[in-house]
């Protein structure tokens, strides 16, 4: 114990080969068991012939990348190795773990924010709070192994993400959009406006994939992953079992991230109509293909009978609405409308949130706050209706006057 601080401290002898001073002293451990962990952790990095005064973030972060797999979800996996490879080494794998100081993330940050991505806009707030999690988790790591005290990831402050919300397109916003290009970054078609969308892709051979997406809200892996035995069409319901992930470009069958997300959604007669043409349109495809039809195959295919990949069917998606003139919708907004046209519907939010799959009530509550012009338009004279009943009431006072 060091008298003059209360605190607990460690003195080693390195090994001679080990690059540096030969001893290595670090304090400030709160028990005696923290300081002999960290003890036993710097032994076993000399022993591998790094310095533990030495170690990089570089090194720390690839050592953490090698800890994750079956600890945490593929797809988690990749994103944090994404986040590593692209921000976190090229601005901080040179400093050393003991002398990583918070003013050296929050530069880099500063700097991130600067440049563009691939899309030419700023990269988002959220994507910052993803990569400065990245980092904690991976300095966490490094105070259970004794090697830090504090992690100064936590003490970064970033500017709050903006949630957008889904904004219907009113006649006065397509009118925008056709004048200069202006248009919500989260947008949903009216029901006229989805009509007219199904409609012109009624010949289309994933016309059943986009009827599917517009009223029942799944997610484009979702749909890509879907089986015939995902579908029960004598009792009205599609179960969501799987869903398309990737992984350095390549496409993997996932379970769900959540328990909310493995749900069972029903579906209305029109939608079983269309699934079971759909099922007899696909057999003859595969027949005219000369491949067997298998019972437990995917329920949607390119025309070629080949499997639908996710970022393949957005941008086949994206082709289809530009041709159509429709204001511009993304796939995944698709999903915003369903949840949208089932409020307007009258649907009540923990049914939506089921149908969607969604963890938390209060997301769903938050999210579809905005609703159709038409539904807005109602609780507006619903609202007004109850004053004026009661004006009725009062003597000497007419409808509308106070």
């Amino acid at each position: 114990m060091d008298p003059a601080h209360g605190s607990w401290y460690f003195s080693v002898q390195l090994p001679r080969d080990t690059p540096g001073p030969a001893r290595f002293r670090k304090g400030g451990f709160r028990t005696a068991q923290q300081a002999t962990t960290a003890r036993d952790n710097a032994l076993a990095t000399a022993a591998a012939g790094t310095n533990p005064r030495r170690i990089t973030v570089e090194q720390w972060l690839r050592r953490w990348l090698q800890s994750l797999p079956g600890r945490v979800r593929r797809s988690t996996a990749v994103t944090y190795g994404h986040h590593v490879d692209y921000y976190l080494i090229p601005y901080l794998g040179h400093h050393t773990m003991t002398g990583l100081q918070p003013a050296h993330i929050e530069t880099m940050f500063t700097t991130i924010a600067a440049l563009p991505t691939r899309s030419g806009t700023p990269i988002s707030a959220a994507t910052m709070h993803r990569i400065r999690a990245t980092l904690r988790r991976a300095l966490n790591m490094a105070i259970r192994e004794q090697l830090l005290l504090v992690n100064p990831a936590r003490l970064i402050l970033l500017p709050r993400p903006q949630r957008h919300r889904p904004q219907p397109w009113s006649a006065a916003r397509v009118a925008a959009w056709r004048h200069d290009g202006q248009r919500p970054t989260v947008s949903v078609w009216t029901p006229e406006q989805l009509a007219r969308f199904l409609t012109f892709t009624t010949d289309d051979p994933l016309y059943p994939l986009w009827w599917l997406a517009a009223l029942r809200g799944l997610r484009r892996g979702e749909l890509c992953a879907l089986r015939w035995t995902d579908l029960d069409l004598t009792e009205a319901t599609l179960t969501v079992n799987h869903h398309i992930a990737h992984a350095h470009g390549r496409p993997y069958l996932d379970a769900p991230k959540t328990a909310a997300g493995q749900r069972t959604i029903a579906l209305d007669r029109t939608t079983i109509a269309v699934l079971r043409h759909h099922q007899h349109h696909q057999r003859q495809l595969f027949a005219d293909a000369r491949k067997p039809w298998q019972p437990d195959g995917p329920v949607f295919t390119r025309p070629d009978t080949r499997p639908i990949r996710p970022d393949w069917l957005t941008h086949y998606f994206a082709a289809l609405v530009t041709t159509s003139g429709l204001p511009p919708v993304r796939l995944h907004d698709l999903r915003h409308g369903a949840a949208t046209l089932a409020l307007t519907a009258h649907a009540d939010l923990k049914t939506v949130q089921d149908m969607l799959g969604h963890t938390s009530y209060a997301f769903t509550a938050d999210t579809y706050t905005t609703v159709l012009p038409e539904r807005a338009r109602q609780a507006a004279e619903t609202t007004a209706q109850l004053i004026l009943n009661a004006q009725h009431k009062l003597p000497g006072t007419k409808p509308g006057q106070a």
